[in-house]
């Protein structure tokens, strides 16, 4: 006999397939601007997207951009690619030398992804993608997915509507290579979302009910290994519906508020639970494509060409351990310990929260 939590799994699957794949026919179809992109892409991406075919830009439900830099002949992996605009994007940002591997639970919207498969073939001149139709809690699943053979995960904004969202980041960090990235956009809540909410299947669908509470999400994802989790951006999430708002507000709920944010979560086994200070610098070569005078790592490590840029000694290995060690200089080593990077606190870290735009002082040079 089922439990009572299978049952709820089983039912929200089926609500969340349900409207991704009936209700919803097209982006203007949707209740909230939970599951919308409101910044406007870079060049590069821009240049992406105009190759993708219109019915599957009709059918884009994310809340960010979710294809870091540096990809060039990756593996990717895609968490609920839906009808495959990333994949596309991303599929060109790799080149005919990597792969990209779409996963989705809602056939209408894969069968749309397929569908395309071949238009987008013709566009670019080589075929590097696959789908599979699956969950992404239920990855071990699908064949071609061994331990330790994707360079970058992303997910845009459909790891919050996963009932067993530990399931998905477990295995986010097994499929990964070492020195690999969980790369993702998602919506985050300022507290716990209540009980009652997580009941209602249109706020579930609108990506509302299965957000996280932002510090919950910080410690599954130190407990499934990724020991810091950083914050690449962030911007706050209105909901300009009057039906959904009323809900929310008859319910009691008026003040919880949703954010819609991109993390960056690495594989390393070196990283410590906290910013800790080595005495180390950072010395940007330029020489990442499209950005030559400054990178930035996350949302407060932007770091200018040919200039020390001091960092803790997560950063340091972020750098050093990953595909992104070929651009820069490293300066120091590990001998002695200099204590905890001022300001490496725990308040909510979205810089949206806050009057002036900083979620709080950093202190100790570029570190957190």
């Amino acid at each position: 006999m089922a439990s009572s939590t299978d049952m709820f799994f089983d039912k929200t699957h089926e609500a969340v397939s349900t409207y991704y794949g009936t209700t919803l026919t097209q982006t203007t179809d949707l209740k909230t601007n939970a599951c919308c992109t409101s910044s406007s892409p870079a060049s590069h991406i821009k240049k992406a997207i105009s190759n993708i075919h219109p019915k599957v830009l009709a059918k884009y439900y994310g809340c960010g951009f979710c294809v870091p830099d540096e990809v060039e002949g990756m593996t990717i992996l895609d968490l609920g690619c839906g009808a495959g605009r990333d994949v596309y994007i991303a599929s060109q940002l790799v080149g005919p030398h990597g792969r990209v591997i779409g996963v989705d639970m809602t056939k209408e919207q894969l069968d749309v992804a397929k569908e395309t498969q071949q238009y987008h073939a013709e566009k670019c001149g080589y075929d590097n993608v696959e789908f599979h139709l699956g969950l992404i809690e239920k990855l071990d699943d699908i064949p071609s997915l061994k331990d330790g053979s994707v360079d970058i995960i992303i997910s845009n904004c459909v790891i919050n509507l996963c009932p067993e969202k530990e399931a998905v980041i477990k295995s986010c960090h097994r499929l990964l290579k070492p020195g690999g990235e969980l790369y993702f956009s998602d919506v985050y809540s300022s507290r716990r979302v209540p009980e009652e909410l997580r009941k209602d299947e249109v706020l579930w669908g609108e990506c509302l009910s299965g957000a996280l509470y932002w510090n919950d999400f910080q410690n599954l994802a130190k407990k499934c290994g990724f020991k810091d989790a950083r914050l690449v951006e962030d911007a706050p999430i209105t909901v300009e519906n009057k039906a959904v708002q009323q809900k929310m507000k008859d319910m009691g709920y008026a003040n919880l508020e949703f954010f819609s944010a991109t993390y960056r979560l690495f594989q390393l086994d070196c990283l410590e639970p906290h910013c800790e200070d080595y005495g180390q610098a950072v010395i940007y070569k330029g020489t990442i494509p499209r950005f030559e005078s400054a990178w930035a790592l996350d949302d407060h490590h932007v770091m200018e060409r040919g200039k020390v840029f001091p960092v803790c000694g997560n950063t340091y290995n972020m750098l050093k351990e990953t595909r992104f060690a070929k651009h820069f200089d490293f300066v120091g080593d590990w001998s002695t310990h200099y204590g905890i990077f001022d300001g490496c606190g725990t308040s909510m870290p979205f810089k949206s929260t806050q009057p002036d735009g900083n979620a709080g002082k950093k202190g100790g040079g570029g570190c957190c």
